[in-house]
């Protein structure tokens, strides 16, 4: 585990924007791989609800993100009824990386391209601490709900199967 001037070029750049977006961590970074919730959780040491997964999908041809819980899989028609689209599915590893110039596993919920539409599921809202992805499948940061939420302005729904 390493602290922020330790982290990986990528993950600095994502640490960085969020300190200047006013988010302070701490930003973290493990050897071994955080990129599945389950991953998170056991290099954190918290439930694998307090992990905050960005997930990137295709709403009728454009790409959005869905922050949920990593405790939840999405309920991918619901999501598609709620957000009032009509096609929806998981985007290949190809598009997330062309929307949020992130890899699969790795997608912070800011320094993308161009700003996306957001949605985050409310089973997060409980946690006192939540952890997100920070640019890289090994690096992470804490946040809360409401923060996080403020920081994508993400519509929050409730999406979890």
């Amino acid at each position: 585990m390493s602290s922020m001037q330790d982290l990986h070029p990528s993950a600095r750049r994502v640490a960085e924007a969020l300190r200047g977006r006013g988010v302070t961590g701490p930003f973290l970074e493990f050897d071994a791989s955080t990129k599945t919730a389950a991953d998170a959780a056991r290099a954190l040491q918290c439930d694998v609800g307090a992990i905050a997964s960005c997930l990137v999908f295709i709403l009728d041809d454009q790409p959005v993100v869905i922050i949920k819980s990593g405790a939840f899989r999405v309920d991918i028609a619901l999501f598609a009824t709620l957000a009032g689209g009509v096609a929806v599915r998981q985007a290949t590893p190809e598009e997330v990386r062309a929307a949020t110039g992130q890899p699969i596993g790795g997608v912070s919920p800011i320094n993308w391209p161009e700003e996306l539409r957001v949605f985050i599921d409310d089973s997060l809202a409980p946690y006192e601490r939540i952890w997100s992805a920070c640019g890289t499948p090994n690096a992470v940061f804490a946040t809360t709900f409401v923060g996080l939420q403020e920081l994508t302005n993400a519509t929050p729904l409730t999406l979890r199967v």
